[in-house]
């Protein structure tokens, strides 16, 4: 493998590498199948992170590390050769977000590429570009754009921004496994005219929960749309988290809807804050299964960083 640290003055403006960096999304506030039959989700910005470091070169072959992310490297080489850039360097990416789990992991990843190749060369990529690059790739999350976002993810297609994400809390637990994403989505599955309308009634109300602030709100559908989603990827602990989430006032029952983790939402401004969590995560460890808590993301992210 050749050394990042050679071959790299041409091309970056006197920077050893360019930095890019995307957050995840805890599941799907919402996801499901509207009457137009587009499928749609929700996104739920998390604060846990992709970065990528791409250390450029006017020589050799395009490598990454790790060696198995093969998604972001083709996504390299795509965005290198549009813009006609050397396909040579190394990536680096070192990543927050476990695979397989409903992070958006993969994404994330593809994401932190096309910023860090933007840093090295001082250039803005549309998003719309990546977007056409990655529709190639796999079907995908919507976290290329900012805050909370109702996105087209099999056909990579922004439908509307709902604003930033509040200030909340995942209580989350795994339930264990792993999900191939590109394979779930090619499974085609039956969903109903009743359901269809259902969901576009529940995005309606989705809008208006992050609209109004209104919390409430917001769990009833994400808690309706884990309900749903059991018809496709069912949940084992779904009826023990909405019995907890009940017993300490939560404000709703969250899902990856095509991964393992499930949680349970706290605002960070609820006055009960800090006793509901140690209840709730003390429940959650009785259920036999790893857990964690994660945060939103609840500002729009800064697209770039640049390395000190």
């Amino acid at each position: 493998m050749m050394s990042p640290e050679r071959d790299h003055l041409d091309y970056t403006a006197n920077k050893r590498y360019g930095v890019g960096k995307s957050y995840g999304t805890f599941g799907e506030l919402l996801q499901g199948v509207l009457p137009n039959e587009q499928n749609f989700l929700v996104t739920f910005p998390i604060e846990r992170y992709s970065e990528c470091k791409y250390y450029p070169s006017v020589t050799g072959d395009l490598s990454i590390t790790p060696q198995g992310k093969l998604k972001s490297l083709d996504l390299a080489r795509k965005l290198l050769s549009y813009y006609d850039k050397p396909v040579s360097g190394h990536l680096v990416i070192d990543s927050e977000l476990v695979q397989g789990k409903g992070l958006a992991s993969s994404t994330a990843d593809m994401i932190a590429v096309s910023r860090a190749i933007e840093d090295v060369f001082g250039m803005e990529i549309p998003v719309g570009v990546v977007e056409s690059f990655i529709r190639d790739i796999e079907p995908t999350d919507g976290i290329m754009h900012a805050g909370i976002v109702v996105y087209y993810h099999k056909k990579l297609e922004l439908r509307e921004s709902l604003g930033s994400c509040p200030p909340l809390s995942i209580l989350a637990l795994d339930e264990g496994g792993e999900i191939d994403t590109i394979k779930y989505n090619q499974v085609e599955r039956e969903v109903s005219q009743v359901d269809k309308t259902e969901y576009q009634s529940l995005l309606s109300d989705m809008s208006s929960a992050l609209r109004h602030h209104d919390l409430e709100l917001l769990g009833r559908v994400t808690t309706r749309s884990a309900i749903l989603n059991q018809k496709n990827r069912p949940k084992k602990t779904l009826d023990s988290m909405r019995e907890i989430c009940d017993s300490i006032g939560g404000v709703g029952v969250v899902t990856a809807h095509s991964g393992t983790y499930i949680g349970i939402i706290l605002s960070d401004d609820d006055p009960d804050y800090t006793t509901k969590r140690e209840i709730g995560l003390e429940s959650l460890r009785q259920l036999g299964y790893p857990v964690e808590v994660f945060n939103s993301c609840s500002s729009h992210y800064v697209k770039k960083e640049v390395p000190v």
